[in-house]
């Protein structure tokens, strides 16, 4: 018995009628980490011993009232959980062992009593899109080993892909949940902006940051959606819009829907089978009474360079806190405190990060500012604009996930184009706060990797999208795939 192939409500069913108790679900869990997780590594940390003795805690109760009860997730190593190592694949935090308290997304999955298998591995501080960046260890594409599993939640989408575990959660600044569940044939939300508690998260730019699911069907999404959505009193920026049911919005058809495409969205740099998957997935929603027409949104031209602007000013201040006083490692050479700080985050900080702070640093200088940070402020007001023009006439607005397949492990994407497009496709949904799925439809012929629908709506617009995405998937057979573990 594997967890392929299950639902949530299918385990929640065996778990009320005691055809299987909680320990023997952890077990499926954790034989099948250790069975593929050499060759996957998608997890930095595990909590086994703790873990199972929470599984043998509830084996002898059924609380039908626990929407998660016994389900094994994993947790993404930037959001804090009490009593196990977080470390944002950083050696900066590479001795965090005990943070003392659980993000609020935590705590909702205990009361859920949900079991946390452990955290997983992720470009360092969430900064990078193929979880290479990682200063533990590169993780694997559980489709084909000799590729990448995306990023920055490459980890948390690998993990699912590979049947470790049920669900897990990933954090989105950029496309970080939406680009690994394409490459990796799952399905991956990110929330409208303050849908979902922050509380917990290592910052990296806080304005953009989301926490979201990434699961094996849509329903599941759905469904774990309902449980970490909702105001938090120590999230100042979460929202105070009820939650509603998700997953009843899954029942109704779809045809009154209406979509727009951007042409923008399917332009250069997008390779041929991933532009024919989208087309193709067009043509089932049409089959389903979905009305669509090509537009354009000609200021998404500016969205890269403006998430790289405000994204790095962001954490550039953000992670200042990492000095090696308050918390985490500490260099041992230092002659004084400023030497301290110095060597600290030179010895602790990756090249990336490094990077990215210098970028954000430059411009947030007194003689940059204008020019570049709080011009692109003003350049992501217009892209935000023209999103609520397009939701003023359309639904909902479709494109690819990511404009190709997850390229191999150390493969340096040389072409402007395609890098242009990995961003172009993904960051806009971060500038204008509005929420945004990926799901399976379709995967190349040569090597069978998995490519990614995108299909992004208003704020708060989650249930319209979850009914179109859920729709699509019963229509079609991209999600029973399943891969098997194995490269050249």
């Amino acid at each position: 018995m594997s967890l392929f192939g299950y639902s949530i409500k299918e385990l929640e069913s065996k778990l009320h009628r005691k055809n299987i108790s909680p320990s023997e679900l952890l077990d499926m869990s954790f034989q099948r980490i250790h069975e593929v997780e050499d060759d996957v590594k998608a997890f930095i940390t595990l909590n086994e011993e703790q873990a199972r003795a929470q599984a043998k805690q509830l084996d002898d109760e059924i609380d039908k009232e626990a929407p998660l009860f016994a389900l094994p997730n994993g947790i993404k190593d930037n959001i804090v959980t009490k009593g196990l190592r977080t470390t944002g694949a950083s050696q900066l935090l590479k001795n965090f062992n005990d943070p003392l308290y659980d993000a609020t997304v935590v705590e909702r999955l205990n009361e859920a009593k949900s079991i946390t298998t452990g955290k997983l591995n992720m470009d360092e501080f969430a900064m990078g899109s193929t979880t290479e960046n990682s200063s533990y260890q590169v993780t694997r594409n559980p489709w084909n080993l000799d590729h990448v599993p995306g990023g920055s939640s490459g980890g948390s989408a690998a993990a699912v892909a590979a049947g470790q575990v049920l669900f897990s959660l990933g954090s989105d600044t950029g496309g970080s949940i939406r680009q690994p569940s394409s490459y990796n044939g799952i399905v991956g939300l990110k929330p409208t902006y303050g849908l979902v508690s922050r509380y917990g998260l290592m910052t990296f730019a806080s304005s953009l940051d989301t926490i979201g699911p990434i699961t094996q069907s849509v329903e599941d999404n759905a469904r774990i959606l309902e449980i970490i959505s909702g105001q938090d009193p120590m999230d100042s920026t979460s929202s105070r819009q009820d939650v509603p049911s998700y997953t009843d919005a899954l029942t109704k058809d779809v045809k009154d829907l209406t979509v727009a495409v951007p042409k923008e969205f399917l332009g250069e740099g997008v390779d041929s089978e991933v532009r024919e998957s989208v087309m193709n997935a067009l043509q089932m929603l049409e089959l389903l009474g979905v009305k669509w027409d090509e537009i354009s949104m000609p200021h998404l031209d500016y969205a890269a360079a403006t998430y790289y602007i405000l994204s790095s000013a962001e954490a550039s201040t953000a992670l200042a806190r990492y000095d090696g006083v308050r918390f985490g490692n500490r260099s041992t050479d230092a002659k004084d405190v400023d030497d301290l700080f110095k060597r600290t985050r030179a010895e602790g900080f990756g090249d990336e990060v490094k990077r990215r702070i210098l970028l954000g640093t430059f411009s947030l200088s007194s003689q940059n500012v204008d020019d570049y940070f709080l011009k692109a402020q003003k350049v992501r007001t217009l892209i935000r604009r023209e999103f609520d023009a397009v939701f003023n006439a359309y639904d909902l607005i479709i494109g690819p996930s990511t404009p190709t397949a997850a390229p191999k492990v150390g493969a340096e994407v040389t072409d402007l184009a395609t890098l242009y497009a990995s961003d172009l496709l993904t960051v806009p949904a971060n500038l204008a706060g509005v929420p945004s799925i990926s799901l399976p439809c379709g995967f190349t012929e040569e090597e069978g990797l998995p490519l990614g629908l995108q299909i992004i709506g208003n704020h708060f617009s989650e249930p319209t999208i979850y009914r179109l995405a859920h729709a699509y998937e019963q229509a079609t057979n991209h999600h029973k795939k399943r891969p098997v573990l194995g490269g050249e």
